[in-house]
This record gives structure tokens, sequence and C-alpha cells, in this order.
């Protein structure tokens, strides 16, 4: 586990990615106490309903990438009152996956099942591939993390 999740109290990593060789790769760190393969947004998560303290989805969210109708899925699976963090790139290929993930997590947020947190805007997020990419001429791509809290499940209501 990185020092700094160690450091807020995260233990045990579960990961997955849609590709055998980046699981290969990743199981090779030994950072995760489980890898699991599956495609966001094409099938479920292997966990059940509310198992994760918090889920993150970083480096991953983007067009061409995972599909923002894998948002509910990533909080299917946080516990009530954990956490889902998700990152995008904010740069002009991406803005009309950034609008479709912002009102995809608007609605969530108006449903009731999760509360915003945070959104943030970091300006040197990553570093840009070719010119064309970067947001300035600074030779990187800016990006946003979002912090949703997920809401408890709302009692029945008696008759």
């Amino acid at each position: 586990v990185s020092p700094q999740l160690q450091r807020w109290g995260f233990r045990r990593l579960h990961g997955v990615d849609g590709s055998a060789a980046m699981l290969e790769r990743v199981c090779q760190a030994g950072r995760y106490s489980e890898l699991r393969r599956c495609e966001l947004g094409r099938e479920p998560l292997p966990a059940p309903t509310g198992r994760y303290d918090a889920v993150l989805a970083v480096g991953a969210m983007g067009e061409g990438q995972v599909p923002c109708s894998a948002v509910p899925e990533l909080l299917r699976v946080a516990k009530a009152g954990g956490f889902l963090c998700l990152t995008t790139r904010s740069n002009a290929p991406n803005r009309r996956y950034r609008a479709e993930l912002e009102a995809l997590l608007d609605g969530l947020e108006q449903q009731g099942a999760c509360q915003k947190v945070l959104a943030q805007e970091v300006e040197r997020w990553e570093r840009a591939i070719s010119e064309e990419e970067s947001t300035q001429v600074t030779g990187y791509i800016s990006g946003v993390v979002y912090l949703y809290r997920k809401c408890p499940v709302p009692p029945l209501e008696e008759d």
C-alpha cells in the first residue's frame, strides 16, 4: 500500500482493470490485496454492494476510456457514508465527456444517492503527449478531481 494511503488509514487495496497485461504489471508492484479483471461500464464490478470505504477511478474516466455509465456501479460498491473519488481531464478533447460526467453526478446527487464534497480543478494534472492535448502552452493537461460521499440508505416508510 502506498505510504500516503496508509497515513489516511487505508490498508487493503483491491483493484480492477479491463486489461490482463495491466493487471499483471500492477500485480508485480505488490500494492494490492486483490486484483480482478473487469471492464468498467460493460460489466458489474466483482464486489458486493456496500463493501468499500472508498472507491477511486483515477486516470480512467475519460473519452474513449471508462464510460460515464460506470459511475452508478462504482457508487454501488461503496459503503453508505463511504467515498467515491473520480478524476478526468479538462482539455478540449475531453470537454463533452466531462460535461456528461458532471451531469450524471449532479443527477445522482439530486436523487439523494451521494453528496458532493469537492470538485477541484488541477492546472497541471498530467503531462501532454502532444501540443494539441495541452490545455495551454504549459505542456500539461489540466484536470478535475471529484469527491462524493455516498448517502446512507433512507429508512423504509411505515404505513
